[in-house]
């Protein structure tokens, strides 16, 4: 217990993970915080509900710690990655694992947080009635009718339904049952850290640390220098596969029945779906009306703002698919990078296959090609080499989207497309062709995730220092990698959320779903959007040139939706009341409106804030922080360290490292301090402001007499003696 605590304190020790914890989260929350998904859960106000009675029979099962069972789980994984997990199922019997699952649905379910103490009776019997039933086998997927654990919003009565009501339940699309959530969350927690230890570094999506701007910042890293690549669209397979591919790669590492056999199930399980003709006529049949602003229930979650369903529809196309397979729910993901990830095992050896190091290069020179030479604060320029450079190769993949760099001739690129092309309709039954993996050359530009990857030859001045310490300049070449942001591409996304009109000379058009809306709420949107597109863009060599002409567009479209709504006819006569930021009140339609200074001196209307980056010496630079070769997230740090701090051979190695180097440890020197005053029977005087260095000299002659006195070995028995005692 207190061991696996130790790993919750690590990670609170460091400020970037202790920031993302709250008092009420765990390791695996931690984890999947870090995620690059790109449709996030909706965001909801927490609420705490009062506390209910609970059974003195169920109290202790309140008292289990799950983190720590999890965090022991996540400890084993990563200290023994390669093993067969066969004994994964008994983690199912902990119903305080069962319990946090609870939490989380509930709080994806109603938007509030529910501790441990507020778990009603009823719920926590439910919860062990559903615990029951999985491992019993009595558990089915989908069900709808039989519940072992209902949904809190769920209030219907099953018994007074109509047989008309019971037979559109069963055959129309619902959502999945709150039951089949717990289930899934519990299955997702003991399979993530299994896997996640397993996995390549080489893949990206839907993994807990690693995001779009790790992809970026590791080929600004690792992709310098390579002419030909290889772009590959497996998303397919994100749609669905067979459930035998899913569960052959399911069990070369967990060779668990009853956890197989729950994926299984859910797997095979067939999902009511509708018909999509019926619901296209059912549309158009129905009437457009005047709607009412519905007001949402207590226990209901607030749906998503405005800026942030905007922001989802920038989504490039490598992330804008999710996997959603039969019954598995959020396990998806994690199926999808179960079955991908012997793809990312194939390429890691094809890369070690590959690479031919050369004597003339400069760049790669090592053995295993991971040793650089070059600037490292500047890896993204490459010098010229000979003609004999080295043959190398990187590949990265991002969710069902992969990407290769080849150094080397043409026809490498094209042997390496068609073993890919044999692989992939090996393993996953895809049929590819040369069409879908293209080979583009690097002068033409790349295309991955939003960000357009190319090369421009520069001439630096390189300095140096020759024999005899005297300073040479002199000019040299070599090409850049440059990972710019498509401009092109941004267009297109706006053009999709309707923002604007027209590809040469893009004309913004009027936001009219926040006509209803003040001003002041209108530009608070429309500034957390612009802050998420900085970000977004964070990574970019034209950062402020696409953030400049994102403000642009958004503020000519508020500038448009401001001057319908108050019927000022143009633009200009906008920015002339409202300021070139929108910031000044704009007159309202039936007339000039009071002070507006007034009426917030008054509490009377909120104050309005200007939109942010409309001048471009306001949008931040490029982020070029130099990113690692060996490159891992802070939780997997954290838990290598952890477990080499746990090794005994690791303290071993730094007592050794002490006495090498003549240094003493704190406990000796207590050790010292203890016995130097057995020894004399003398107590060093308490220090002042002043007498540090006089009590430094007393102890340091009292150590030396006492050395006088006795042999070198015969003070380090001693000293020995004083540490055990």
């Amino acid at each position: 217990m207190h061991r696996n605590l130790s790993v919750v304190r690590l990670l609170f020790s460091c400020p970037a993970a202790a920031s993302l914890l709250s008092p009420h989260c765990s390791l695996p929350f931690l984890l999947r915080s870090l995620s690059s998904n790109p449709h996030p859960p909706p965001s909801a106000p927490r609420r705490r509900l009062p506390p209910s009675s609970v059974s003195p029979s169920l109290s202790p099962l309140l008292k289990e710690d799950a983190i720590a069972s999890l965090s022991s789980l996540w400890i084993s994984s990563f200290r023994n990655p390669s093993s067969t997990i066969t004994s994964l199922s008994d983690h199912l019997t902990r119903p305080e694992l069962w319990i946090l699952s609870y939490q989380k649905v509930y709080a994806d379910e109603t938007g509030s947080y529910l501790p441990k103490s507020s778990i009603s009776h009823t719920a926590l019997d439910d919860i062990l009635v559903l615990r029951n039933a999985v491992l019993d086998g009595r558990f089915r997927w989908g069900a709808r009718l039989e519940f072992f654990i209902r949904s809190p919003r769920d209030k219907t009565d099953l018994s007074s339904l109509s047989k008309r009501k019971i037979r559109a339940l069963l055959t129309n699309p619902q959502p999945s049952p709150f039951q089949d959530r717990i289930v899934q969350e519990v299955l997702l927690f003991l399979l993530e850290p299994v896997f996640e230890a397993r996995f390549s570094q080489k893949s990206y999506a839907f993994r807990p640390g690693r995001t779009a701007h790790t992809v970026v910042r590791t080929i600004r890293r690792s992709f310098a220098g390579y002419l030909w690549y290889l772009k590959g669209d497996l998303s397919t397979i994100l749609d669905g596969v067979k459930p035998g591919l899913v569960l052959s790669a399911l069990i070369r590492e967990v060779r668990d029945r009853k956890i197989v056999d729950l994926i299984k199930s859910a797997l095979v399980t067939p999902l009511v779906t509708g018909n999509p003709a019926e619901d296209e006529a059912k549309k158009k049949k129905k009437k457009r009306k005047y709607q009412k602003k519905r007001v949402l229930a207590e226990d209901e979650p607030k749906p998503d703002p405005y800026w942030l369903q905007s922001f989802f529809g920038f989504a490039p196309a490598e992330a804008d698919k999710y996997p959603n397979w039969g019954h598995c729910g959020v396990l998806s993901p994690l199926l999808a990078n179960i079955c991908l990830d012997e793809l990312d095992k194939w390429m890691e050896g094809k890369i070690k296959d590959f690479y031919k190091p050369s004597k003339a290069d400069v760049i790669w020179t090592g053995e295993e090609g991971d040793i650089e030479q070059g600037n490292t604060s500047w890896p993204e320029f490459v010098p010229t080499s000979g003609p004999d450079k080295t043959r190398k190769m990187d590949y990265i993949r991002f969710g069902g989207h992969i990407l290769v760099g080849v150094r080397g001739p043409r026809a490498d690129a094209a042997e390496l497309r068609k073993q890919l092309i044999q692989f992939c309709d090996h393993r996953y039954q895809l049929k590819l062709d040369n069409e879908s993996v293209p080979i583009e050359h690097i002068t033409k530009g790349i295309m991955f995730l939003d960000h357009v990857l190319c090369r421009r030859v520069v001439y630096p001045t390189l300095r140096y220092t020759a024999t005899g310490g005297k300073i040479i300049s002199e000019k040299g070449v070599g090409t850049l990698l440059s990972v710019t942001a498509s401009l092109k591409q941004c267009i297109k996304q706006f053009r999709k959320l309707e923002f604007l009109k027209g590809d040469r000379d893009p004309d913004p058009q009027p936001c009219f779903r926040m006509f209803h809306a003040t001003q002041a709420h209108t530009n608070a949107q429309m500034n957390k959007f612009l802050s998420t597109m900085v970000e977004w863009y964070r990574y970019a060599d034209n950062r402020k040139k696409i953030v400049n002409f994102c403000s642009y567009i958004i503020r000519g479209s508020l500038a448009k939706l401001y001057a319908a709504k108050y019927k000022l006819r143009s633009r200009a006569k906008v920015y002339k009341i409202g300021a070139r930021n929108l910031q000044r009140p704009l007159k309202d339609k039936k007339g000039q409106s009071p002070e507006y200074n007034e009426l917030m001196r008054m509490g009377l209307v909120d104050s309005i804030e200007g939109l942010q980056y409309t001048r471009m010496s306001l949008v931040p630079e490029t982020d070029y922080t130099p990113f690692p070769s060996r490159w891992k997230p802070d939780h997997e740090n954290f838990l290598l360290e952890y477990i080499k701090l746990e090794d005994r051979k690791t303290l071993d190695d730094q007592r050794k490292c002490i006495r090498e180097e003549g240094l003493i440890t704190p406990q000796e020197y207590v050790s010292m301090l203890v016995w130097n005053y057995k020894k004399n029977a003398v107590m060093l005087p308490p220090l002042g402001e002043n007498d540090a260095q006089k009590a430094k000299e007393e102890l340091l002659g009292l150590t030396h007499d006492s050395e006088n006195r006795i042999g070198d070995d015969d003070v380090s028995g001693h000293i020995l003696q004083a540490a055990q005692m």
